[in-house]
């Protein structure tokens, strides 16, 4: 198997991992990941755009859905008036956490047939930052 090959149905394991823990919550991988950037402070609505990889109506959309179920809100900068930024509420710190415990778990096992050298390296080498 190629590399590419073998990092595409990697990340395939990865993404059906993240549905999974969204759609017990009723969460998209969008949500999902949304939560788990803002779980531990707020950040601006084009930082969370760019992360994403979404433009800012998409943004938009997103953030008001998260609100209109409690998970983040919005507030202005206290540093510029003309930012935005998104705060976890303490109902979205709580689903963060419990998709963060799921997602761990299955990742573990997930990994479990490797050796512990081996998860080692694996993390290494996912940790490095790619161009």
């Amino acid at each position: 198997m190629s590399t590419t090959d073998a990092l595409v149905q990697l990340s395939f394991q990865i993404q059906r991992i993240l549905a999974e823990a969204g759609i017990e919550r009723d969460l998209s991988i969008a949500q999902l990941r949304l939560l788990g950037i803002v779980r531990d402070r707020p950040a601006g609505m084009l930082h969370l755009g760019g992360h994403l990889g979404l433009d800012r109506s998409a943004m938009a959309g997103l953030v008001s859905g998260a609100e209109e179920r409690g998970l983040v809100r919005s507030l202005p900068s206290p540093r510029d008036s003309r930012v935005v930024l998104v705060e976890s509420t303490p109902r979205g710190r709580r689903v963060a956490q419990e998709c963060a415990r799921e997602i761990e778990r299955q990742v573990a096992e997930l990994i479990a047939g490797l050796s512990a050298t081996d998860q080692e390296l694996l993390t290494a080498l996912a940790a490095e930052p790619l161009p």
